[in-house]
């Protein structure tokens, strides 16, 4: 078992469990809780339903039976519904892959950097708190030495807060001593930025990430970047096909023959990032019970999006992980409604400058694993979602912002099998 045990949701195999947070809602008992069960014991339910929009309806919910209570005190449900909802129209998510996980106290140093300004303070200060910003949950994985910070803040304010953390990042991750058995090109492996509010649309992200992607390569000297998707302004090709140019998927990739986008030459401290802009891309990895890594590439095969009966928007990749096989995949957001053979539950949707965009859920992904892998005598052990989906997401960090919670992580870290 990794020291640091990744944070680990179920999702139609498991409930979820929550650990008390120290807080409630005006009007609601503080020991009211809610939990990822059905009305009878083991019954699976997406994680979708888990979050409703309003944050008084996922109080209030009669089908659930215990939440760790998520609201401090208000002047009231209303005005709290109220002003998230103005604030959540503004909102843009950065779902920043660096490449370190085995030192935890590194990788709270990197969230925190988001979430404060200290320049011009002491080494030890805590430095001043970026208003608007924060830093909902820290996924990390031991054996691929990765982590996964989900970073929310309004549009006109994410650039500086990712840039803080990157800027920290590559000060303390040398990429020439890094191990682990994920791909990856860089000590900040991957700077994604998405739209969650109505009010924000493709090119201001695509401008937010270019900026990032120029002001990373200024703040720290030496650093390079390959653009991808909305930021990718001429071509706008996706992040698997700019991985696949810039050698990603190769276990030794020849760095000298790389060509970034912006900055020099990639260097073997800081690697080369990935910056891009797109809809929502959810990151759901899903564990067969089994050491055999063919087995897991053929299911790969199977679900990947290019496949022929493959899954939309699906992306993915067979990765030995803890002793078994993960099936690791990117589920990016496709246009329209989803296929009608494959709507028998509800895609989470959202719409993007008047675009309508959905991704297939986490259960859908689950079941078409077990039932590949079931036909290799391979059982499953579990799906972990790496964050959130969009609708999850917004609705966290307005209740975050609205109750000035920087380091929300610490209340969802604890989620657990």
């Amino acid at each position: 078992m990794s020291p640091w045990k990744k944070t680990t949701c179920l999702l139609g195999v498991f409930p979820l469990e929550w650990e008390p947070l120290e807080s409630s809602v005006s009007g609601c008992s503080s020991s009211r809780s809610l939990t990822l069960l059905g009305s009878q014991p083991g019954t699976p339910r997406s994680l979708c339903s888990f979050f409703p929009r309003s944050w008084e309806e996922l109080i209030l919910s009669a089908d659930v039976t215990t939440f760790a209570t998520v609201m401090r005190e208000s002047p009231t449900a209303t005005a709290l519904s109220m002003s998230s909802n103005t604030l959540g129209r503004h909102l843009v998510a950065c779902l920043l892959n660096i490449s370190e996980a085995r030192r935890k106290d590194l990788v709270e140093t990197v969230a925190r950097a988001a979430l404060y300004n200290t320049e011009g303070f002491l080494d030890d200060s805590p430095g001043v708190k970026r208003e608007g910003t924060t830093v909902l949950n820290i996924f990390n994985d031991y054996d691929y030495n990765r982590s996964v910070i989900t970073i929310v803040a309004c549009v006109d304010s994410i650039r500086e807060a990712v840039l803080s953390a990157c800027v920290k990042a590559c000060g303390l991750i040398d990429m020439s001593a890094h191990t682990g058995v994920h791909p990856c090109l860089g000590a900040v492996d991957l700077i994604p930025i998405y739209p969650l509010g109505e009010e924000v649309g493709v090119e201001h992200c695509a401008q937010e990430a270019r900026a990032v992607a120029q002001g990373l390569t200024e703040r720290v000297q030496g650093a390079s970047a390959f653009l991808f998707g909305w930021a990718d302004s001429r071509l706008q090709r996706g992040l698997a096909q700019r991985r696949k140019e810039m050698g990603w998927f190769k276990k030794t990739p020849d760095m000298k023959a790389v060509r970034p986008d912006v900055g020099p030459q990639p260097q073997k401290r800081y690697g080369l990032t990935g910056v891009g802009a797109s809809p929502y891309v959810m990151n759901c990895n899903v564990t067969i019970d089994t050491q055999d890594i063919s087995v897991g590439r053929s299911i790969a095969t199977a679900i990947r999006e290019s496949t022929p009966g493959g899954l939309p928007g699906v992306q993915v990749l067979a990765l030995p992980h803890e002793g078994t096989v993960e099936i690791a995949c990117n589920v990016e957001s496709v246009k329209g409604d989803p296929p009608c053979h494959l709507a028998a539950e509800p895609w989470p949707s959202f719409t993007i400058d008047g675009q309508k965009y959905c991704h297939p859920p986490a259960s859908l992904i689950t079941a078409r694993v077990a039932e590949l892998a079931g036909r290799q005598g391979v059982g499953l052990k579990g799906t972990a979602l790496v964050g959130f989906t969009p609708h999850e997401c917004r609705s966290l960090a307005e209740f975050a912002l609205s109750q000035g919670i920087a380091e929300f992580w610490k209340e969802q870290r604890r989620i657990r099998m």
